[in-house]
């Protein structure tokens, strides 16, 4: 890891330090300053995962160059090592493989409650991109052990392009509960045409009462944590992002997934795909 400056270098590109708050402490980073595999803290997810997505995850689509940790989507095509005919899992019901890329978790490693989460990255807004910044808790199953989500951007059914700030807990009923915001992407490029080539800082503050989410420092979504106020099943009522559970945190996710349930259409045309990022940096209040 580099030591954190006023001003750090990152990509070729010297830019301001964001979390310049004297009530916080650094916790946890990596800088990607060092070339080659990520680094052992980061563990992968493999093979089709969630959502009906199209790619299949596997580390050798992660990189780290020239200061960034590299995710690159490509096309493939190779047959599918779990392919079952007749199987009714979509997962196994592909005979073929036809894009690759990776997921990175801190799952094994790190896991955080209350704080800043700061990410720099740049992502790709092609057809059938869905990069993501988001969070899991380490307890439970999905949802009571509650999402969120700092950043997903992908394109609606009817093709607008839209960033995302989000939460999901376990609501009424045992059903799937969401806080999201759908800021559409015009917004962004109405400020800056060149906003899609341009790295883009993304925050998340949370606290035991609410949960603040940025990008660039404008905030896009704010979450009352009193209204995630089931979850975990059996005997539990338990609020995944504000609770007093021994060893209940959140872990990492970054990855970059295609097509599926809200990926949209696929753009080939434009492979391989790049989703970049400079920095991942926790920091925890002093007091």
């Amino acid at each position: 890891m580099k030591k954190l400056m006023t001003a750090i270098m990152a990509c070729g590109v010297i830019f301001p330090a964001m979390a310049d708050d004297h009530d916080y402490r650094l916790i946890w980073s990596d800088e990607f300053d060092v070339d080659g595999a990520p680094a052992a803290h980061w563990n992968y997810e493999n093979g089709f995962v969630r959502n009906h997505e199209d790619q299949w995850y596997q580390p050798e689509n992660a990189e780290v160059k020239d200061g960034c940790l590299v995710i690159t989507a490509r096309l493939e095509d190779r047959p599918n090592p779990m392919h079952e005919p007749g199987s009714r899992d979509w997962r196994r019901q592909r005979e073929r493989i036809k894009y690759t890329s990776s997921c990175l978790t801190t799952s094994e490693s790190f896991n955080y409650r209350y704080g800043r989460l700061e990410v720099r990255a740049r992502i790709p807004v092609t057809g059938g991109a869905w990069p993501a910044i988001w969070t899991l808790g380490n307890k439970f199953s999905w949802p009571a052990n509650g999402e969120l989500d700092l950043m997903e951007f992908y394109r609606t059914k009817e093709g607008e392009p839209i960033i995302l700030a989000n939460a999901c807990w376990l609501g009424d009923n045992n059903r799937d509960a969401w806080d999201s915001v759908r800021v559409p992407f015009s917004h962004f490029l109405g400020k800056d045409p060149m906003w899609a080539s341009k790295f883009h800082v993304w925050m998340m503050d949370w606290d035991p009462e609410m949960i603040r989410m940025y990008v660039d420092g404008e905030l896009l979504n704010e979450i009352p944590l009193s209204q995630a106020k089931h979850g975990g099943g059996d005997s539990h009522d338990v609020n995944p992002f504000s609770n007093d559970l021994k060893g209940f945190g959140d872990y990492i996710l970054l990855n970059l997934a295609l097509g599926g349930d809200n990926g949209g259409k696929i753009d080939d045309s434009q492979f391989p795909l790049r989703y970049e990022i400079d920095y991942v940096r926790v920091y925890q209040k002093l007091n």
